[in-house]
């Protein structure tokens, strides 16, 4: 069966771009220039320009707004925090002893207390988000529906409950999260051979290209230019050089996540190797028959996880289509790109084969294969950055867990840019160093090896019954930095 693949996402592809002319560069300084049409960039100039109705703004996108990780994503507007919480809470714990008059020692929180304040600023930015979309007008298929995590194995079941430890720890109450037996989990999907799951009811369901596109729009209107078709290439103090011309401003927030290498310049946040391109793919199915959803149930759009080592993430889109992803063919060499998003077919077979595993009676055809790139470092976890004599700052590295921190991160850059400290300000993942990748050919080995490891894990675990996660994966995780 054919399908179309690449060409950016399903989700573009549904959503046709705003028709807008050529847009000219501007000639005089502007007060903000934003590198990246994405989230976090299109957050950025909405809320400086809630703040400064007077200032000139304007975003410089190489591609077309979205084009990036923000219009291929899951659609995950989602509670998950970009990063690894115990390294987040070992590094405020540092920070406190090195610099108790700083920033982050400061604030007067430890290292779980300031995590904690982290997530629940994260909550805070859920709701935030879903009152901009219905204050502004757009149309994002948002529902909050939660998230629910399934486990299809006894070790699976156990690293959910795990899970739920550590989410106590670092900052959810009772109200946010609900420990399911099988019976109830299936409750709300009907995925074979649930044992248990984990619900989320924060998180929400959207269509990401319809939120960047909105967004987009919105931020036009109010008076922001954005220069699509204009790649940066170099950055420095007060000057963005780019294909068309150099654009002057007064601050500049790079906002390139998993294109951060495209450009070059002394940026904070970004000396050395710190981020690389990681890929996620997804396929998107045909609209599916009302009989096939009355057998899934699914009625309450929750973004849908599994408990494997080798994860999956799906929604149930408006228009009736499951959309799934998952991490197959994660890495290329030298930290390629992944262009207009051509998936190779043995990674969509994997996927199909994982939407076949949780639903083996469905039958469906694959309408669309796309895959993205998203910003990693070392240790998983994302950081903002602002140098205040360049007045640049930059945000990188969420890791797959974007949609919600690249709200909280546009926030976060404008008030580092005004000077004063405020909560925000103070939350871990302000100036987070996450160390250097290593060199080629050990960072492509290390990356492939680790999926590889997850791979067997998994298949393991289900094999044998394993009632705890294997010391293979525990492995893995320790060495891919993703061990809590």
């Amino acid at each position: 069966m054919s399908y179309l693949n690449g060409e950016a996402a399903h989700w573009l592809a549904q959503s046709p771009a705003e028709s807008v002319p050529p847009t000219p560069l501007p000639t005089e300084k502007q007060d903000l220039v934003i590198v990246g049409g994405g989230m976090t960039g299109l957050w950025s100039a909405y809320y400086a320009r809630q703040a400064h109705p007077d200032w000139q703004i304007t975003v410089i996108e190489a591609k077309h707004v979205g084009y990036g990780a923000s219009g291929r994503n899951g659609g995950w507007l989602s509670t998950l925090l970009p990063g690894n919480r115990a390294k987040f809470a070992e590094a405020v714990d540092r920070a406190r002893t090195a610099d108790p008059d700083g920033p982050i020692g400061s604030a007067g929180l430890d290292g779980v207390e300031s995590v904690r304040a982290f997530q629940s600023a994260l909550f805070d930015s859920i709701d935030e988000v879903l009152e901009v979309l219905d204050r502004e007008g757009i149309d994002a298929h948002q529902v909050r529906g939660g998230h629910l995590d399934v486990a299809q194995t006894q070790a699976g079941m156990a690293r959910l409950e795990e899970l739920v430890e550590a989410n106590e720890t670092y900052g959810y109450g009772p109200a946010d999260m609900q420990v399911l037996d099988a019976e109830e989990t299936r409750g709300h999907i009907n995925v074979d051979n649930a044992i248990g799951g984990l619900f989320v009811p924060g998180t929400a369901r959207i269509d990401p290209a319809l939120l960047v596109r909105g967004l987009a729009h919105v931020i036009r209107k109010q008076g922001v230019t954005i220069c699509e078709h204009t790649a940066a290439a170099h950055i420095g103090k007060g000057t963005v050089a780019t294909n068309r011309g150099p654009v002057r401003g007064e601050t500049i927030f790079v906002c390139l996540e998993g294109y951060s290498d495209t450009v070059t310049g002394d940026l904070p946040g970004l000396e050395g190797r710190q981020v690389i391109p990681v890929f996620s793919s997804m396929i998107a199915t045909n609209p599916l028959p009302a009989d096939a959803w009355e057998a899934i149930g699914w009625e309450g759009r929750e973004c849908l996880g599994d408990a494997a080592h080798t994860f999956i993430y799906a929604q149930r889109t408006a228009d009736d289509r499951i959309a799934l992803g998952g991490r197959g063919a994660p890495y290329a060499f030298r930290s390629g790109l992944p262009g207009d998003g051509e998936v190779p077919t043995e990674v969509v077979d994997l996927l199909r084969g994982r939407l076949s595993s949780l639903f083996p009676d469905l039958e469906f055809d694959v309408a669309h294969a796309w895959r993205g790139a998203l910003g990693v470092t070392r240790d998983w976890c994302a950081g903002i950055f602002f140098d205040p004599e360049q007045r640049i700052g930059v945000a990188r590295g969420y890791a797959g867990h974007g949609v919600t921190a690249t709200h909280l991160a546009a926030k976060t850059l404008l008030d580092r840019a005004a000077g004063s400290p405020t909560p925000l300000t103070t939350l871990p993942w302000n100036d987070h160093y996450s160390g250097q990748w290593e060199p080629e050919p050990i960072r492509w080995l290390g990356i492939r090896s680790m999926y590889k490891i997850f791979t067997v894990a998994d298949e393991w675990e289900r094999t044998t019954g394993a009632k705890r996660t294997s010391l293979l994966a525990r492995f893995g995780s320790r060495l891919a930095g993703l061990a809590e």
